[in-house]
């Protein structure tokens, strides 16, 4: 059986980490897979993580499966507040569920597992470009999958017109896949007004908003951030949330995620959580205790919490020093990524820069000087540090040229 099997291509941003990995140059600098590190250039375990977990080991007494099984109590209703707010009509009226899914991209797949058991005839349209993992994602579910306009490549911007014109196309009953925040991988983000129309053309097609919310507290703050799911919601009887707490907590071992689900009414939430967790059975049967445990003694705890967003500021204050010092640092050197100048870097959210960098580019920093990028320019910044800033910016210099 298994001889004529043909070994599966890298992905794209994995393998980028497997060849980063085997280069034995020590000045090596790895720029590609989306995860936070500090100025050491490790990824750090939390302190308000280590607190919590030193609580729940000294208070364990069972390994036995989470019931029920789209997670506990305490657990959907730590993720309905992020999500909502500490007071949310929606969830008073028992318009929302939540579902606890190993990671962000448990979520991604369980709503494409949902949406294929019960809503076959729907599409999912996502921006372009996306996170390269959505499609397959999909696909693997599924579910069939179109795009929209989203990013406009000569002003390093939103084009925003582009994509109301083709939100305007979305046939009523299918599903448009959002980015809260923090857009991956360009960077790019609505504004609020901009949040608003969005929300009014979806209204008017009669589409689903499928939001994927990996990065809720690295753009702006963490109610700021949830900005887009706030004015979905009341623009729009339903809406699906892909959320995620391992960036926000570090948590990225634990797959710590949720899908949360709006419905019309009480009636209908439950009716949909039925069905998710009928999906969850035939898929992974239950989710992981630990990193849920981790979240809701955090979040259940004043004093713990407020350490926790004190830690999480001080990521997201290090990512905007990080882009403006990137952007400062090109500019001493006469070279712009931008057809105006390095400001856009500045400008985009989250960890990601889409950096105008074209393939050609991309090999040669990583061929000649270890510096891995993904394949389409995407830069992440928080993966930057004062100690390899130089060299960095030399290399791309060195590539992209000056002026």
């Amino acid at each position: 059986m298994f001889q004529s099997v043909e070994a599966a291509p890298p992905d794209a941003i994995l393998g980028l980490t497997e060849a980063f990995r085997k280069d034995e140059n020590s000045s090596k600098v790895n720029l590609g897979v989306g995860v936070y590190k500090a100025e050491d250039g490790t990824t750090p375990l939390l302190k308000s993580v280590k607190v919590a977990e030193q609580r729940i080991l000294e208070g364990e007494k069972t390994k036995t499966y989470v019931n029920p099984n789209n997670g506990t109590a305490e657990y959907t209703a730590c993720v309905q507040r992020m999500l909502f707010g500490d007071s949310s009509d929606i969830v008073d009226a028992g318009r929302a569920v939540s579902a606890h899914t190993p990671g962000g991209t448990g979520a991604l797949r369980l709503a494409g597992d949902y949406l294929r058991l019960n809503h076959a005839g729907a599409t999912i349209w996502l921006s372009d470009p996306t996170w390269a993992n959505h499609g397959g994602i999909f696909a693997d579910a599924g579910v069939p999958t179109k795009k929209y306009g989203y990013y406009d490549a000569e002003t390093y911007a939103l084009d925003f017109d582009r994509m109301l014109t083709d939100l305007g196309q979305v046939p009523a009953g299918d599903v448009v896949l959002l980015h809260a925040c923090c857009h991956n991988p360009t960077g790019v983000d609505p504004s609020e007004e901009q949040w608003n129309m969005i929300a009014e053309r979806l209204a008017e097609r009669g589409a689903v908003p499928l939001i994927d919310f990996a990065y809720q507290g690295f753009a702006a703050g963490l109610e700021e951030d949830a900005n887009a799911v706030r004015v979905m919601s009341e623009c729009l009887p339903e809406l699906m949330v892909c959320s995620s707490f391992s960036k926000n907590f570090g948590l990225y071992c634990e797959r710590v995620g949720a899908l949360t689900v709006v419905a019309s009414d009480a009636s209908n939430a439950a009716n949909v959580l039925s069905q998710v967790k009928r999906a969850i059975r035939r898929n992974y049967s239950n989710p992981p205790a630990h990193g849920s445990l981790i979240v809701t003694t955090i979040l259940g705890d004043d004093a713990l919490a407020a350490q926790w967003r004190g830690e999480l500021k001080e990521m997201r204050d290090r990512i905007n020093g990080m882009r403006r010092l990137f952007a400062d640092s090109l500019d001493a050197r006469g070279t712009r990524l931008g057809r105006h100048g390095n400001g856009f870097i500045v400008d985009q959210k989250g960890m990601f820069s889409f950096s105008g960098l074209g393939p050609g580019q991309v090999k040669a920093l990583q061929s000649e000087h270890s510096i891995y990028i993904v394949g389409d320019g995407r830069i992440n910044v928080a993966g930057m540090t004062t100690a390899n800033m130089d060299g960095l910016c030399d290399a791309i210099t060195a590539v992209a040229g000056g002026g």
